[in-house]
């Protein structure tokens, strides 16, 4: 017989096997990655344009350098301000000027006014300069040495624009309101003589007493260093010395006869001599003249010293600070006449009536 079939035991049931496909998980992580960072660098790559857009973009295509005027408006914002220098040129950007003046903590602080600046500056300077405001304007008044208030006042008037006749009454009435010590010896109402002639520098809307006091403030600076121990040697005042010195001034044309007229000057106070000095009779006379006639010598006036003894009242003159060194330091002499001779304007110096009188007729071969 055949064998009985063996029994088979029950198998287990193995499940499915599932097909694994090894990189797959990966992939799919790589790939997001991927688009990730392409996005990342996409939105840096907008950040960066937009932020050279807005704070590097230069605003127009000038060179640097290149001087250029910008008018600040009355009332501007720092926005249009900002457009305004980037439109010229002056910075490079609008926006990074507006961020700089904030940062600084300036923007609220920028002045109107016409500004003297650059092509291509860099913000910090620009900042600066608008915050400190405009350089005032300057005009260039030349007032030589021997001019007289009269002639300040009209150059005044027709080079800076200040009314002759403000500046012409104040210089000439108004000694009083101005406190220098040096005027304190002034006796008159006048500034005459202490108007330091010299060019200056007068700015935009000055006034006449700006100019005045200006002047004034150069006189006390440029006469400080000089020695004036010689007037109370004589018993003079600054003002008789200033006077003096005003003398010196309208009387020499020759350098060297500065510290020679002084002399004559000194010796004759000394002696109690009238100075009898054709330049104070001009100084009250209308217009100029080669020679005083015997009726200019007779006008009834304290500054003809023909007429009346000692100093006239007041300077006749501004005078420069050789004369002024002259009036502080005359020569040793015993000179009390001197006489032009020269046709460069020099004289002739005596001690004697005598003398003088020759040297007066030879005078008249040079002045006629």
């Amino acid at each position: 017989m055949p064998d009985a079939p063996a029994e088979h035991a029950p198998q287990e049931k193995v499940p499915p096997q599932v097909r694994q496909h090894p990189g797959r998980g990966g992939r799919i992580v790589g790939r997001f990655l991927g688009a990730a960072l392409v996005i990342i660098v996409l939105a840096l790559l907008v950040a960066v344009f937009a932020y050279w857009r807005l704070f590097l973009m230069p605003a127009s295509d000038v060179a640097t350098g290149q001087p250029v005027v910008v008018e600040i408006a009355e009332g501007e914002d720092s926005s249009e301000i900002a457009e305004t220098l980037a439109e010229t040129g002056v910075v490079t950007n609008a926006n990074m000027f507006r961020r700089e003046a904030s940062k600084l903590g300036l923007d609220a602080v920028l002045q109107p006014g016409v500004y003297e600046l650059e092509t291509g500056m860099e913000y910090e300077s620009v900042i600066a300069r608008l915050a400190e405001g405009p350089s005032p304007t300057y005009v260039t008044v030349t007032i030589p040495e021997g001019w007289i208030i009269e002639q300040m006042a009209e150059r005044y008037e027709a080079q800076a624009g200040i009314p002759a006749e403000e500046f012409r009454s104040l210089a000439s009435e108004g000694a009083g309101e101005f406190g220098h010590a040096f005027l304190e010896s002034n006796p008159t109402t006048s500034l005459e003589g202490y108007l330091f002639p010299k060019t200056y520098e007068v700015e935009e809307d000055m006034t006449a007493r700006d100019v005045i006091e200006m002047m004034l403030e150069e006189f006390a600076l440029e006469t400080a260093g000089i020695d004036t121990a010689v007037l109370a040697a004589r018993g003079l005042t600054v003002h008789d010395w200033v006077t003096i010195a005003s003398i010196i001034e309208r009387e020499v044309s020759v350098p060297d006869e500065r510290p020679l007229v002084a002399s004559v000057v000194y010796n004759r106070l000394a002696v109690g001599m009238r100075l009898e000095i054709d330049a104070t009779v001009e100084y009250v006379l209308p217009g100029t003249r080669p020679r005083l006639s015997n009726e200019d010598l007779q006008i009834d006036s304290p500054y003809n010293t023909y007429r009346y003894g000692g100093l006239p009242p007041g300077p006749i003159a501004s005078p420069g600070m050789a004369a002024l060194e002259a009036a502080a330091a005359p020569a040793d002499t015993d000179f009390v006449y001197y006489v032009r001779t020269g046709e460069d304007g020099s004289h002739t110096f005596t001690n004697n009536y005598t003398d003088f009188l020759e040297a007066k007729e030879r005078s008249r071969e040079v002045v006629p």
